[in-house]
């Protein structure tokens, strides 16, 4: 016979101020098998568990329901106080009667019926638990970083600094991420590469580290402890241990006509090439679709000058299968595309670029040698227009609704930069609002304002379009004095919205982690785990997970480190035992739950089974524990119901409904 204890948290005044926490108790000991109810202030405190295990003591309880707030909160620490106290964990339901019930009603007499109503759906469930025992299962000690910008950089180091392998895969050439395209960083104006290259050459040189440039994750699969991942090394046609980095097949290669993406297109570049100077590896890659010879067989320049021997235009794409204990996405982010946004004049006139366009031309290493000049004629400019929230802060459908959070302070330290080196420019920067939340940033911005009288106006540029003198014409409201402005210009730079690189989608698909509506992949817990995936074994690094600057970004890789060193230090993992289970006497062999199931969990054997007093060799579906992760896809898919789901049972869930309907 079933003892229930049913337990109701005030959780302060986040539900006892719309619940009428004390009648929702007294109601729910009249349900049947409930045979003890009380409510307390904070019951996940020391004190409230302590009165759980207490009453498990005196009463004898065989269950437990707490009324309080969601699972993904405290759901863990009731289970392991009634552990202590005797109870099998899973023997305990939580109602969770503050984000579903407290903090979305305003009336208190509804909110207690439904609070009511939650709990007795729980008793219905908890009536029919059963325990259940977790497994285990070996870690593999060796962490996947996705991303070799300065969070996947920092990450690893951390990671491997703690004594564990670790492994970068990074799609471009070279790891450096966005971080290596810029001049100088905000607030303390520290060089880029200054601050970026010795970590590029620390991690490249940690032997605890190994460097997947110019390669792509192909296929995720596994589960925390134990993901198999597969590696697609892409063709460099170089191989890397002949090549010196000499640089005369660069040098000589005839097809120098294929735009620079590390120069956002302001420059050409060959077919064989190196993004950037400090680029790790410091070896060249061929273009595929821009090499003459792969594409038609003429040519070969490259490798009839190399004396290395290096060049191979037979090399093939290599995959490589790998084994990890936890994966860390630190995919980075990208200026969003601005087809939409006509206005600017960015698609039709050269002299309209976007900040990190200008990055690149203030950089000493970049297609002008650090000399600003108009792209259209290559003139000095004598005024520069900056305009903020380029697809920020926009409701309309072209662009984001979130602030990009960088974009105000790398607009401020580039117009002091230019001041610095061009003392006559006339900077002017039309805003909506100043955003400057960072340690020493409003400092900052008012240094930009006050000693280098950069002109802020608040107010919108509505078109930019060329001016019959071939300069630039700027229509814009300053929303303060009232009044519309036309002001001519050479130079119009545009503060674009950044947003997750692209693939992100992809990699959140392998992975089977959650991203938003923006693309950005979701955290466990936006306070209490900001660097988890809901999904175990995936880390979040960067802004992959929401925009943030250089510190920040750092900060969250260090996080993601530290929660990736815990996994890996352990030898083994507690396993969920809310597995899926295969009733085989009813199964028919289908294969509908192993075609749903994302986590390849399910396969089929021909094994004997008893139907109808008969017995018969039949396909059944068998389910591996280990791989399960409970997600009850393969029981909506199973059309004979031989599928379950351990702890989530169809009958329990039915018990709720007729808990919740009566």
């Amino acid at each position: 016979m079933q003892r229930i204890g049913v337990f109701v948290c005030h959780c302060g005044t986040n539900i006892a101020a719309t619940v009428d926490v004390k009648r929702v108790a007294e109601t729910l000991l009249k349900e049947p098998g409930v045979v003890h109810a009380e409510d307390y202030q904070y019951m996940c405190s020391e004190a409230g568990q302590k009165l759980i295990g207490d009453a498990i003591k005196e009463k004898q309880l065989t269950g437990i329901v707490v009324c309080s707030c969601s699972p993904r909160m405290h759901e863990n620490t009731f289970r392991k106080a009634a552990e202590r106290y005797g109870i099998n964990p899973y023997l305990v339901e939580i109602a969770n009667i503050r984000e579903q019930c407290s903090w979305i009603h305003k009336d208190k007499e509804e909110a207690t019926e439904k609070a009511i109503i939650l709990g007795r759906a729980a008793v219905a469930k908890v009536m029919l638990n059963a325990p259940l025992q977790a497994g285990t299962s070996p870690v593999t000690k060796r962490a996947l970083v996705i991303g070799g910008g300065i969070a996947g950089i920092q990450t690893a180091l951390d990671i491997a600094d703690a004594g564990f392998e670790v492994d970068i895969v990074e799609r471009t050439p070279s790891i450096g991420g966005r971080m290596s395209q810029l001049d100088k960083t905000f607030p303390t104006l520290d060089c880029a590469a200054c601050i970026l290259t010795p970590k590029m050459v620390e991690a490249n040189a940690h032997e605890k580290i190994t460097l997947f440039t110019w390669s792509e994750v192909e296929k995720v699969g596994g589960f925390v402890g134990d993901f198999k991942v597969d590696i697609r090394k892409k063709a460099r046609y170089v191989d890397m241990d002949k090549c010196t980095g000499c640089g005369e097949c660069q040098a000589k290669c005839p097809n120098k006509k294929t735009p620079n993406e590390f120069n956002r297109g302001l420059n050409n570049r060959s077919a064989i090439y190196t993004p950037f100077a400090q680029a790790i590896p410091n070896v060249p890659v061929i273009d595929k679709n821009a090499c003459t010879y792969l594409k038609t067989g003429k040519c070969g320049v490259c490798a009839k000058i190399c004396k290395a021997g290096a060049i191979n235009y037979e090399a093939q794409d290599e995959i490589i299968t790998r084994e990890y204990g936890a994966i860390v996405v630190a995919t980075g982010f990208d200026t969003i595309k601005l087809d939409k946004f006509n206005e600017y004049g960015y698609n039709t006139n050269k002299d309209v670029i976007t900040s990190l366009e200008l990055e690149r031309l203030m950089n000493a290493a970049g297609p002008t040698g650090g000399h600003v000049v108009r792209p259209s004629n290559g003139e000095d400019p004598k005024t520069i227009v900056f305009v903020q929230c380029v697809g920020s802060r926009d409701t309309t459908c072209r662009g984001k609704t979130y602030c990009s959070k960088i974009c105000c302070m790398y607009t401020a330290k580039q117009a002091m930069l230019l001041k610095d080196h061009y003392p006559w420019l006339d900077i002017h920067v039309f805003y909506i609002d100043v955003r400057t939340p960072g340690k020493n940033f409003d400092e900052f911005y008012r240094r930009a304002v006050e000693e280098y009288d950069v002109d802020y106006i608040k107010g919108q540029v509505g078109k930019v379009s060329e001016a019959e003198n071939g300069r630039l014409l700027v229509q814009a409201s300053d929303l303060l004095d009232n009044r519309q402005i036309k002001m001519e210009a050479d130079l119009v730079v545009l503060a674009t919205a950044i947003e997750p690189n692209e693939g992100v989608r992809r990699i959140a698909s392998m992975l089977t982690a959650s991203i938003d509506t923006n693309d950005f992949l979701t955290e466990a817990h936006a306070k209490l785990r900001p660097v988890e995936s809901p999904t175990a074994g995936i880390f979040l690094s960067g802004v992959c997970q929401g925009p943030k600057d250089i510190p920040e970004t750092v900060a969250q890789a260090g996080a993601a480190a530290s929660k990736v060193i815990g996994l890996l230090s352990k030898d083994h993992l507690v396993t969920n035992p809310c597995t899926a289970k295969c009733n085989q006497v009813y199964c028919n062999g289908c294969s509908n739950c192993e075609k749903v199931c994302p986590y390849g969990a399910i396969s089929y054997d021909e094994q004997m089974v008893i139907r109808f007093g008969a017995r018969e060799t039949t396909r059944v579906a068998t389910v591996n524990t280990a791989l399960c992760q409970g997600c009850g896809a393969c029981t909506v898919a199973c059309p004979s119901g031989a599928m379950d789901l351990q702890g989530f049972s169809n009958r329990q869930i039915l018990a709720e409904v007729d808990a919740i309907c009566r």
